[in-house]
């Protein structure tokens, strides 16, 4: 059947496969580029939504499938990206390369948030995306230690400041202005003031993902960020136990009520993986997160278990998740982070193609 092979008729059966997150078909996305017919082999392009997307093999399998219905031998798949922006409007001029923000929250400190934003962007920045890392936490900035880039100092010209990169994150934090171990005690219009600076003044340049590590609670940051700038959305990062989830639900209540959808949960020291045996033990609980997302109608978005060397890479600029880490392709936790974000990459995309279908026409 290799006369059943031509370009009308492969783009009619793409046309029945779907992107598992939006629900819509390759074709009518703009998805399919580049097709090529020799003979009983066909090549072709599928520009994704994310690099960081989720369910490749999920769409590469019904490609392969719908092909060799019509008679293909061989299907090459060739992978391609284009992020969407998710917000338009005068308050995204702030950001004006900035396409999708994410800001990662939780109720209370102690759950390992900032480790969980530090992994997330590295893993959007692995998988291909073009990735900003603000640290919002004005008074207890964690993001420079845990990225391996104390003691680092800002430079710019002309009002522009350049922003630090490693791990392939494009990054600013007050501690880049600080010197050694300086407290920095600042009433509400001095936080709101810098993060403002953070946004307007850094040459972000053109990112795919800025994501905001927010400082714990409901307090002037969060405020601040969901004020200046369109947020694409706000994970919130909890543990299985009680407390922390009673705090989780607060800073939910929070962003729903300055108008930020929550885009889900992620729980976090899930279970505690035993570095001698290789078992998990539930140190914190189990089912915290789910709970509270079955209590909210909200997803997780995933759960990351506890494990020495998560600690040890953030002590030592070292996330998890970077090629740098020796541990990254074994770690449990590693690897439940990667998938974390490309859920949450995947989630974004959602969010994003309203926005992208209006400002196409």
């Amino acid at each position: 059947m290799p006369d059943l092979l031509s370009n009308e008729n492969i783009m009619t059966a793409l046309g029945k496969v779907k992107d598992p997150e939006i629900g819509r078909d390759l074709v009518s996305l703009g998805m399919v580029k580049n097709v090529e017919i020799t003979g009983p082999h066909v090549a072709l392009t599928v520009e994704l939504t994310t690099p960081a997307c989720p369910l490749k093999a999920k769409i590469e399998d019904e490609i392969v499938t719908g092909l060799e219905a019509l008679g293909a031998e061989t299907v090459k798949v060739d992978w391609a990206s284009n992020v969407k922006r998710s917000f338009g409007g005068p308050a995204a001029d702030l950001i004006p390369g900035v396409k999708n923000t994410i800001a990662v929250a939780s109720g209370k400190g102690g759950v390992g948030k900032t480790t969980v934003a530090v992994n997330l962007a590295v893993s959007l920045a692995r998988d291909g995306a073009r990735v900003g890392l603000l640290d919002a936490d004005i008074t207890g900035p964690n993001v420079p230690l845990m990225m391996g880039t104390m003691g680092a100092h800002v430079t710019g010209a002309g009002g522009r400041v350049n922003p630090v990169i490693s791990h392939g994150v494009t990054m600013m934090s007050i501690q880049y202005f600080l010197t050694g171990d300086a407290p920095v005690i600042w009433r509400g219009p001095l936080i709101h003031s810098a993060i403002q600076q953070f946004l307007r003044d850094v040459d972000w340049g053109e990112l795919d993902y800025l994501v905001v590590d927010l400082p714990p609670g409901t307090g002037d940051a969060a405020l601040s960020l969901s004020q200046l700038i369109p947020l694409s959305g706000a994970v919130i990062v909890t543990t299985p136990q009680e407390v922390s989830l009673a705090d989780a639900r607060k800073a939910i209540a929070m962003f729903t009520k300055v108008n930020v959808r929550t885009l889900g949960v992620i729980e976090n020291m899930s279970g505690f993986i035993c570095p001698n045996c290789g078992e998990e033990h539930d140190i914190f609980g189990s089912g915290g997160g789910e709970k509270i997302a079955r209590e909210l109608e909200l997803d997780v978005l995933g759960r990351i278990p506890l494990e020495p060397g998560v600690r040890a890479g953030s002590d030592a600029g070292v996330p998890i998740t970077s090629t740098q880490h020796p541990d990254a392709d074994q770690s449990r936790a590693g690897q439940a982070m990667r998938e974390v974000a490309r859920t949450i990459a995947g989630r974004i995309s959602v969010v994003a193609e309203p926005y992208a279908m209006a400002a196409a026409g």
